[in-house]
């Protein structure tokens, strides 16, 4: 589109307030951009949203005046509403866009990027017709940052506008600040046609379409945030694309600050699939919140610093209570601006949700309209209060436990790494890996975890899923692990890696944790970080010693700890562990063409010393067997 006919044609869409607040920023190629979808889309109205808080706060009144959103009894406090089979991330239909001769791997779902571009632009024409487009700045991590990306957001959801605001750093000014250097990500998002509930009716044609070459987004006929707030997931794609090209990492990852002995705090990130205790132990009362969600890790002189590119959450509520989730639970009652998402509305306006400890309301209204105990669905389905993905969003400024670090510049220096996910026979609930190598291997590339409500598709079903990050890999799998491979070779003290399980079930069935001794790993760890205690060798890994964790779990939850219970968490399980290493090494073989072989010496050299305990000892093994530290 020729500059003149840019001109000509944004003077006349976005009218001369918006229009002015776009020409502050001196950059035609955005622009041109801009002005490509406008005409495209064709929305009724646009609005360009500067830093103002008369500006964000219009966003926030529109999303309400439009019905995507109603206000609820507390003071700030929102609700939306998502279709009732538009819930989850949508991972048939999120393909990347690649050019001819560019495969990233069988795990990657993509198609040629001609014909989907085509495609996502024939489903955009008109499709804003009726609607009002926002368009929106923001900046993925602090301002003024070498970890920072600046992105353009256009969406016609108020409700997708206003959760941007609570979840991310105003970008406006950066823009103008750069003018032309501004380089960003690009984001193009419409709800499409929408029901009376306001919801998106087209669902059929629900599409998310990455362009990494472009660093573009698509994103279409979707509400469900994990779809549609492009700047959280969907931005970690072209992230993870640009961090391989340059040497860093962009992960699925927490980042909380634990506190130590003397007033020490040691920040560590960790990665967990859906639904498997991410945010509950970014949350833990006494520890200090980075982030929740997604990090972005750099060398810096030798040593891993992280920022979180958000400074929200957008979180799952099911399960949250006053007993184990005091923080979120004192934000979530307390007056704030917070958008809750497919939770149960009562009568009151008030919020109830699947886990919430209170009586359960006999009627309400949610994401299937008027709702009492035993509705069903069109097949035949029993439709639970709440949807099991059901969300908050909230700008993290509300939780009393937020970490002053959190906007630095120059981000946090990592102690240490964990990753966990749902595993009810095999791992221990926590260990920490012989070096680096070996944790990126045997707990990270080999991460295997159940499936949950958070995706499309049956519950249940154990995958493999290397660093909880397949789903928005960029990158060729075996490219990903040796990128994490390399990125500890360039480090002078490279963070310990952990593992963790809150989910192994004894012979009957039952948890052998509470939910609650999560505070009592993280602490271990954070001691091990520093080496201020030892601990056991086994043939997986590092395991905390009895006299230690019950020191531990009387100073952390005035709870005695027994040995009884330390025996039954810590046995390993050496079959269980066997048929794993057989399982990731199959999917290492069988599903990726590009595995670094260091991958398959070092699942063996763990084989083989499983094999040797088992021959001295059994299938299971107590850890009191192990008597010689690590």
């Amino acid at each position: 589109m020729e500059d003149k006919r840019v001109m000509d044609m944004l003077k006349v869409r976005l009218g001369e307030e918006n229009r002015q607040k776009l020409m502050m920023i001196d950059n035609p190629e955005l622009h041109q951009f801009i002005a490509k979808y406008v005409e495209l889309c064709n929305p009724d109205k646009v609005f360009v949203c500067t830093d103002s808080p008369e500006d964000t706060r219009y966003v926030r009144q529109e999303a309400i005046r439009a019905g995507e959103e109603m206000e609820l009894a507390l003071n700030g406090h929102t609700v939306h509403f998502d279709g009732y089979y538009d819930q989850a991330r949508d991972k048939k239909n999120t393909k990347f866009l690649l050019p001819e001769g560019v495969d990233l791997g069988s795990n990657i779902n993509a198609m040629d990027r001609g014909a989907g571009l085509d495609e996502i632009h024939e489903i955009l024409r008109d499709i804003m017709r009726g609607h009002q487009l926002f368009v929106r700045f923001f900046c993925l991590g602090p301002l003024n940052s070498e970890f920072s990306i600046l992105a353009v957001q256009l969406t016609d959801s108020g409700y997708v506008a206003h959760s941007e605001d609570l979840l991310y750093r105003q970008g406006y000014e950066e823009f103008v600040r750069l003018g032309k250097a501004a380089q960003c990500f690009k984001f193009v998002h419409s709800a499409g046609e929408l029901d009376e509930r306001m919801t998106s009716k087209n669902i059929a044609k629900r599409r998310v379409y990455i362009d990494l070459e472009a660093e573009t987004v698509y994103s279409v006929n979707t509400q469900y945030g994990g779809n549609t707030i492009g700047l959280k997931k969907l931005a970690m794609r072209p992230a993870i694309n640009r961090a391989s090209k340059e040497g860093w990492l962009t992960e699925h990852m927490f980042i909380v600050g634990v506190h130590g002995p003397n007033g020490r705090i040691t920040y560590f990130t960790g990665a967990f699939p859906s639904l498997c205790g991410k945010t509950s132990t970014s949350m833990i009362k006494g520890e200090s919140i980075v982030g929740d969600d997604i990090a972005y890790l750099k060398n810096k002189d030798g040593v891993t610093r992280a920022v979180n590119p958000e400074k929200g959450i957008f979180g799952i509520i099911q399960g949250v209570n006053s007993k184990d989730d005091p923080l979120i639970w004192g934000a979530l009652h307390s007056p704030g601006e917070i958008i809750f998402s497919n939770v149960l509305i009562t009568e009151e306006k008030g919020v109830y949700w699947i886990g919430k400890d209170e009586e359960s309301p006999q009627k309400g209204y949610h994401h299937s309209g008027d709702w009492t105990p035993g509705k069903k669905d069109e097949e035949g389905n029993e439709i639970s209060l709440s949807h099991p993905n059901a969300r908050f969003t909230l700008d993290m400024k509300l939780l009393e436990n937020v970490d002053p670090e959190l906007n630095n510049p120059d981000g946090v220096a990592v102690g240490g790494i964990i990753y966990g996910g749902r595993d009810s026979d095999t791992k221990v609930p926590v260990e920490e890996s012989f070096d680096w190598v070996h944790g990126v291997i045997t707990m990270g590339a080999a991460l295997e975890s159940e499936t949950t409500a958070a995706t499309l598709g049956k519950e249940g079903v154990r995958k493999i899923n290397p660093m909880s990050n397949l789903d928005f890999l960029s990158i060729p799998i075996g490219r990903y692990v040796e990128n994490h491979l390399k990125f500890g070779t360039r480090l002078e003290n490279p963070p310990r890696i952990f593992s963790v399980n809150y989910f192994l079930r004894d012979s009957e069935g039952n948890f052998v944790n509470d939910k609650t001794d999560k505070a009592v790993w993280l602490k271990w760890m954070e001691r091990r970080a520093h080496r201020d205690v030892e601990a056991i060798k086994t043939p997986t890994g590092l395991i905390p010693k009895y006299e230690d964790l019950k020191k531990l779990f009387r100073a952390v939850l005035n709870k005695e700890y027994s040995e009884g219970d330390y025996v039954k968490q810590f046995t390993v399980r050496i079959a269980e562990n066997l048929a794993t290493i057989e399982r990731v090494k199959a999917f290492y073989t069988t599903e990726v063409s590009d595995t670094p072989q260091v991958v398959f010496k070092v699942l063996e050299e763990q084989r083989q010393r499983l094999i040797a305990v088992r021959e001295k000892h059994g299938n299971y093994v107590s850890p009191l067997q192990f008597s010689y530290p690590g």
